[in-house]
């Protein structure tokens, strides 16, 4: 009965996401703060990012606050960072979780996605017509999130909820600014060997305010080049739905291996995605991880499975296949990840590394 009640549990708790999410579907940009939609961690990554219903680290305030309580020690510390685009755009993490007691934990996470030092050539005429390079100067674009998290046990067994807010800077040089705040809400559900998730991102949808400060120089130029001038406005993400199950498999003494499975639902009408209708999107993962005796693991995931039409119009089966390495002593992991391998875009694969480790009280001799 209890199995049955924790169930029946995480249904109702997907049930009221999936209401949530549908009333958010209005007329709002189908991408925004993309930048939160890439991942964090070289393991999550490696496996596709099939990964709300296995994680229970430090990069569970990302992925589903619940796994919070996976934490070991006193204070688990995590990093991870990666390049894009031949190391023009940079993405990192840092992350904080800490055991409140052995029904709670509590995780903060902040996470860049920077390009910098871009050429500003507002002024590089100057007034007597001449080309100048001195006067190019530069500046960068970065996003930023800034994520707290907290996570608690429930009286049903196997059952754990978690929620995180988080709070999202963007800037533009000195040109324009965003500020916005949303709210996630996640739970995950042990039965046996299998654990179930769902997570909802940005469950009240996450509104940016953007503001610009434009110069009459700058003005000028927009209007002689034809560009439009930036108005201030809000920018709405919607809500989207992650439903995941994982299964743990035991051979021998030595060998466990992982199989994870992952559904990224979005409402805000047909986007191109395996499976898809008028309203709904839905978006599948698939990984893989093998780890031996708890210290080496290799992994795999298929991701971004979807149909693309080429230049005669045929359509193919595009897919986005990932591999990842890690490595874990006593209280220290390091993960690599490659991503983006062989898949017909014209984004280039990207190196992912990172590490976590434990700490732990010393105690009295």
């Amino acid at each position: 009965m209890k199995t049955l009640s924790g169930a029946r549990s995480l249904v109702a708790m997907a049930s009221g996401m999936f209401m949530a999410v549908g009333a958010m579907a209005q007329d709002a940009p189908k991408y925004s703060n993309e930048f939160l939609a890439i991942g964090v961690g070289a393991r999550a990554l490696g496996m596709g990012s099939a990964y709300t219903s296995v994680v229970n680290d430090v990069t569970s305030g990302y992925w589903n606050p619940a796994g919070l309580l996976g934490v070991k020690g006193d204070l688990q510390i995590g990093a991870m960072h990666s390049e894009y685009f031949a190391g023009i755009a940079k993405y990192d993490h840092v992350g904080l979780a800490k055991p409140i007691d052995e029904n709670s934990t509590i995780g903060f996470t902040f996470v860049r996605f920077g390009i910098d030092n871009i050429p500003n050539t507002i002024d590089l005429i100057d007034p007597s017509g001449n080309i100048d390079y001195d006067r190019i100067t530069s500046f960068s674009s970065a996003d930023h999130a800034f994520i707290v998290s907290y996570a608690r046990k429930l009286k049903v067994p196997g059952l754990r909820l978690g929620g995180s807010a988080k709070v999202i800077y963007r800037r533009v040089g000195e040109f324009g600014k965003a500020w916005g705040f949303g709210l996630d809400a996640g739970a995950q559900y042990d039965l046996d060997q299998w654990r179930f998730s769902a997570v909802a991102r940005d469950v009240t949808g996450t509104f940016n305010a953007w503001s610009y400060t434009i110069d009459q120089r700058t003005i000028d130029v927009f209007t002689q080049t034809g560009n439009e001038l930036p108005q201030n406005s809000v920018e709405v993400t919607l809500p989207r739905l992650m439903l995941g199950a994982a299964r743990e498999f035991k051979f021998g003494e030595k060998f466990d291996l992982i199989a994870a499975l992952e559904l990224e639902n979005t409402f805000d009408g047909r986007r191109n995605t395996l499976i898809q209708s008028g309203t709904l999107s839905a978006d599948p993962r698939l990984g893989i991880e093998l780890g031996y005796a708890r210290i080496f693991y290799v992994r795999t995931g298929l991701s971004n499975i979807q149909y693309v039409t080429d230049i005669s119009d045929d359509k193919q089966l595009s897919l986005q296949p990932n591999i990842g390495l890690g490595l874990r002593i006593k209280s220290f992991s390091l993960d690599y990840a490659l991503t983006d391998i062989g898949d017909n875009s014209v984004a280039l694969y990207s190196n992912i590394f990172s590490i976590k480790f434990d700490i732990f009280k010393r105690t009295a001799s």
